[in-house]
């Protein structure tokens, strides 16, 4: 077999003895996928405090602590499904997903003996030999495993790989020390990864904890000289902004597809590609009407065209930061979804969402919350950036150490 370009050495400074590659079905055993009676749970098995569904759980990643992310085991839940009794150490893979889960593979630890597992889009099975723990939760989410079950792979909507096709692939298996220690780095890196995820959400929930007390009122600024700002003004968002509805060809197309959730911002593959639509110019903030509750929010930092399912907020009485705030907020979003039509890809109302109230600062005021909003942006921005490259240098070790 091709033998990895990143190696560890012994202890004592010698090289690990080179890796096996087995077959899957040498390596592992399938689990039968039971249909469990009621009678069985509450005899033989127990009774059930926690059961898990393959295809939440299969999303939680390579590595998952049972005790921790469970759901509580309701009776009913059992009729008409298969159940797996799971074990320390057991593999369990989605074979089928709307998503790029497909493939994906968790690793079960500390599962307990009063734990279930649903077989639902999913195949759970059980090493014949010994591993380090986590080895496979690693080797078996790499792009080197992966690439042996992406032929198999089938359908577009759903994707599926079946069983027959995950038994064709093999297992790249170093010695027992040698696992550990791939495992040890994978998880040191992990830590820190989730250590700097952490930060990014505690400083995302701090921001929305300013918007909340800005937008309220509870927090203040003064005015340069000390002295307290104008009382706010009620308004209609329709009185401070219009919706853009120049067409026309531009480039850095924006489609609903191009939106990040969450206000996450864009992402384009060829920002000079030109496309006729809606146009937009620096300072706009474009939002997908397409299921709004889905939060995706772009302040436009240059000119462009954009999808007509992209609603374009064109500052004119207001300043244009702060009314990018108000738009990318959960606050926003609420009052859009309360009028959207259709039940499975809501739109919101255009003319209802113009007709939101508002209370608005003065100017001056406005751009002191639009700075406060957007130094705390510049850490979050930092913060998700010192992420992607931990993520980026796990992925390179993974690349380097599996092939």
């Amino acid at each position: 077999m091709k033998q990895p370009r990143l190696r560890f050495k012994a202890d004592d400074g010698s090289d690990f003895p080179d890796w096996e590659s087995k077959s899957f079905s040498d390596v592992f055993t399938g689990l039968s996928n039971n249909t469990l009676s009621r009678d069985c749970l509450n005899s033989e098995c127990g009774q059930a405090k926690n059961i898990h569904y393959g295809d939440v759980l299969i999303k939680y990643g390579s590595v998952v602590d049972i005790q921790t992310d469970g759901v509580p085991f309701v009776n009913s839940d059992i009729d008409c499904k298969r159940w797996d009794c799971l074990k320390d150490g057991d593999i369990v893979i989605a074979d089928t997903a709307e998503d790029e889960t497909v493939g994906k593979v968790v690793e079960i630890m500390n599962v307990g003996s009063d734990t279930l597992f649903s077989g639902l889009h999913t195949i759970a099975c059980r090493p014949r030999i010994a591993f380090a723990s986590k080895y496979l939760g690693y080797y078996m989410n790499s792009k080197a495993y992966h690439d042996q079950l992406r032929p198999y792979m089938q359908g577009i909507k759903v994707t599926s790989v079946s069983k027959s096709n995950i038994s064709l692939t093999h297992i790249e298996i170093p010695s027992l020390p040698e696992q550990r220690k791939i495992a040890d780095l994978f998880s040191t890196v992990d830590s820190v990864i989730d250590a700097q995820q952490a930060e990014v959400d505690a400083w995302k929930q701090r921001k929305k904890g300013a918007m909340q007390k800005l937008f309220s009122q509870e927090d203040r600024f003064k005015a340069d000289d000390g002295s307290d700002f104008p009382d706010w003004e009620k308004k209609k968002l329709g009185e401070i902004c219009e919706y853009g509805r120049q067409r026309g060809i531009g480039a850095h197309y924006i489609g609903t597809e191009n939106m990040l959730k969450d206000f996450e911002g864009i992402a384009i593959n060829d920002p000079e590609a030109e496309a006729s639509g809606l146009l937009y110019f620096e300072g706009d903030t474009l939002m997908s009407n397409i299921r709004p509750y889905l939060k995706k929010a772009w302040k436009a930092n240059c000119n462009g065209a954009c999808s007509t399912d992209v609603l374009v907020f064109h500052p004119t009485n207001v300043d244009s930061e702060y009314l990018h705030c108000m738009i990318a907020s959960d606050l926003f979003v609420t009052y859009v979804m309360s009028a959207a039509k259709g039940s499975k890809m809501p739109r919101g109302d255009k003319t209802h969402i113009m007709q939101m109230p508002l209370i608005l600062p003065s100017l001056p005021e406005q751009r002191k919350i639009a700075d406060c909003l957007s130094s705390i942006d510049d850490v979050i921005v930092k913060a998700k950036d010192e992420l992607t490259k931990w993520q980026e240098l796990r992925k390179g070790l993974l690349q380097q150490m599996f092939v």
